[in-house]
């Protein structure tokens, strides 16, 4: 059974999606009064009337606020499969893939692939580019980073894996019956989310192209290989590396990484060169190792519902 298809099996009334969505929301929310309450221990309310987020972000110390600021994460994980389960009657091995069990070989290998060509492209630009960057590495500070990164950033983009192009993906396909749709929806959504990170504050809605851009890449690895396993791989290698190699002043992530990048935000080729250059790339190479095919089928083909759903979930007969 495909990716999608399966969450037939269960009980998938869209408006399970809706109250299981709001209350991720608002356990998020609240899990951001730790952080709200040591911003105003360190600097009072007045910090809070800032209309530059990156500011806030650099208000505490950088691994204290790596902390908190992934602290609602950790909560909303198991909350999520709390409501899967409770909510749906759905396992996590559902929710994370069609195959018989979890493909950890497929997420180490996507891991592995993206930190690789990551760390080369980091390297390659500070050469071409020394004057953009300072030697920002610290041996404790950057232990305690690195073991905050490894436990907490995997659990970070495995929750929006899981909502975006897991939870809503199947929602989404159960409700408009085709996979273009959630798609389009989970890419716009994930991408629109972003648009509060302190990057786009400093370099406009230009940039929103990545975002977007990136949940479409994600999503067309989920639907095309029938699971999460490549984009949870993907996602984990982006952002810890990312933490650990580069920070910089108006960045989400400000933390005690290796370099430090000083040039002045600006909207230029390497925010588009992912989307229309790098991620084609690696879907490619991803459809040579996976024998993906049916590109068309697999992204924009129509769902059916089994004829035995109207025996597995009164709630949706018609």
């Amino acid at each position: 059974m495909k990716y999608i298809e399966q969450v037939f099996t269960f009980k998938y009334d869209f408006w399970r999606y809706l109250v299981g969505s709001f209350i991720i929301i608002i356990a998020s929310q609240i899990m951001q009064v730790p952080f709200v309450l040591a911003i105003i221990y360190k600097e009072g309310f007045g910090a809070l009337a800032s209309g530059d987020s990156s500011k806030l972000l650099g208000v505490l110390e950088p691994n204290l606020n790596l902390f908190l600021l992934l602290l609602p994460f950790a909560v909303c994980l198991p909350l999520l499969f709390f409501i899967v389960k409770k909510l749906h009657g759905q396992s996590v091995k559902a929710l994370t893939t069609a195959r018989k069990n979890i493909d950890w070989k497929r997420i180490f290998f996507s891991f592995f692939l993206w930190a690789g060509i990551t760390t080369v492209l980091v390297l390659i630009d500070v050469k071409l580019s020394p004057e953009s960057y300072v030697w920002n590495f610290k041996l404790v500070p950057f232990l305690i980073l690195f073991f905050i990164g490894i436990i907490m950033v995997p659990i970070q983009t495995s929750l929006e894996e899981y909502i975006f192009r897991g939870y809503l993906m199947q929602g989404f396909g159960a409700l408009f019956l085709n996979k273009w749709a959630p798609l389009l929806l989970t890419s716009l959504i994930f991408g629109g989310l972003h648009a509060f990170n302190p990057e786009v504050y400093k370099l406009g809605y230009g940039i929103m192209v990545y975002y977007i851009g990136t949940g479409l890449f994600l999503g067309i690895l989920t639907l095309m290989d029938d699971g999460l396993e490549l984009s949870l791989g993907f996602h984990a290698a982006n952002n810890l590396i990312t933490a650990l190699l580069v920070t910089a002043d108006w960045t989400a992530f400000q933390t005690h990484s290796i370099y430090k990048d000083v040039s002045t935000p600006a909207l230029g080729w390497d925010v588009f060169m992912p989307v229309f250059v790098v991620f084609p790339i690696l879907l490619l190479i991803f459809s040579k190792v996976y024998n993906w095919n049916n590109w068309m089928e697999r992204l924009t083909g129509t769902i059916e519902k089994p004829i035995i759903v109207d025996k597995i979930s009164e709630t949706n007969a018609p």
